[in-house]
């Protein structure tokens, strides 16, 4: 059986890259890969700003959505859901009828703390104070 030729064809578009296309799998890159990795499971905004307020205390849908400012509730529910599906958060349902869902982060979730305490400290020195390097520098050099 023979193939006809197929003409001109358009030509297939590469598919997007993700980052896994971008992590190496030497093993000295291994931290790099997990960095990375681990930016992608917390890194997006609203996650980061759900675990920031869970950090202070266990809080229900509602306290979450007073405190987050500008998260609907939409985005808060699909946040919580993805955290509770990467045991990063816990869904504790109190009490029967009416009962109460409360959010609460697990082990795996406390250990996030000290990676907010330096992004905390990292913008309390370069987002919200004097950033500029040439700042710094000029300031380094009077320093005695």
């Amino acid at each position: 059986m023979a193939h006809e030729p197929l003409g001109d064809i358009m030509p297939v578009r590469r598919r997007k890259r993700t980052i896994s296309d971008y992590m190496s799998t030497r093993k000295n890159d291994y931290v790099t890969c997990a960095a990375v990795e681990s930016a992608r499971k917390i890194g997006n905004q609203w996650r980061l700003i759900v675990i920031r307020y869970l950090l202070e205390r266990p809080m229900r849908f509602n306290e979450l959505l007073r405190v987050a400012c500008e998260i609907d509730t939409k985005t808060l529910s699909r946040v919580l859901k993805y955290l509770a599906s990467e045991k990063i958060v816990q869904r504790q349902v109190l009490g029967t009828q009416p009962f109460t869902v409360r959010y609460a982060l697990t082990d795996k979730g406390e250990q996030i703390r000290p990676i907010m305490q330096s992004l905390k400290a990292w913008g309390e020195t370069w987002i919200l104070g004097d950033t500029s390097l040439e700042t710094r520098q000029k300031s380094s050099a009077l320093a005695p």
